[in-house]
């Protein structure tokens, strides 16, 4: 074994730790958050400074390294989460475009909103949560486009629910929480002007091009449910 004399050796000080989704792993894993300092060792002892390096992630199960940016990449966990109330948002805002009066409508909501992790969900749980946003935003039951207050507050809702997603979602993902939402909105029939003003919020929040998203919706609309 051929002894090394000198070269640089890096001592990791630890400053933070919790949970991320680890890129070699790829699971949910404990990590550490490290900062080097860089010293010029001569038999294995460090002597003289050389600087500083990272900081960096280390996993706690793989032990490798990686940027920081590693840590924006939400955990499986989390994503589940976000996923969760994307969904039930835009399930929201379908209902608050088209109306909660229509029992089908109602109940394609719900099995959406279940499906998605909401396991509790009613019919009578949405069309109370919707007709309390509307009571807050000071307009009726149902959205009203021409009416920028409320118009421009579930846009705001739909951007803050569905951005942070569409990242972390394949296309097909993306699409499949779009076409969720238009279920809701065909099933008592065809897209009304404020329902389709809703989904294409939608595609755009899922970084969707406005063709894929009108083609999407026409499609669904010719889809048998």
């Amino acid at each position: 074994m051929k002894l090394r004399i000198c070269g640089i050796r890096t001592v990791w000080d630890p400053v933070g730790d919790g949970e991320f989704f680890c890129p070699g792993c790829g699971g949910d894993r404990n990590y550490r958050r490290l900062t080097g300092r860089r010293r010029f060792a001569v038999l294995g002892v460090p002597m003289l400074r050389r600087g500083t390096v990272g900081p960096v992630v280390e996993c706690a199960a793989c032990h490798e390294h990686f940027g920081t940016d590693a840590l924006d990449h939400p955990t499986t966990t989390r994503l589940s989460a976000m996923l969760r109330d994307g969904v039930h948002t835009v399930a929201l805002g379908v209902l608050a475009a088209g109306g909660t009066t229509s029992r089908t409508v109602l109940e394609t909501a719900a099995t959406i909103v279940r499906g998605a992790g909401f396991d509790d969900c009613t019919e009578e749980q949405l069309c109370t949560v919707v007709e309390v946003l509307a009571a807050d935003t000071g307009q009726g039951s149902a959205f009203d486009p021409a009416a920028d207050a409320c118009g421009a507050a579930l846009a705001i809702e739909l951007h803050e629910a569905l951005e942070p997603l569409g990242p972390h979602l394949a296309p097909a993902g993306r699409e499949s929480i779009l076409l969720q939402g238009a279920r809701i909105a065909l099933a008592d029939g065809p897209y009304g002007q404020a329902e389709r003003e809703v989904l294409t919020t939608v595609g755009g929040a899922l970084q969707l091009c406005a063709q894929d998203t009108a083609r999407l919706l026409a499609e669904a609309a010719r889809t048998p449910s």
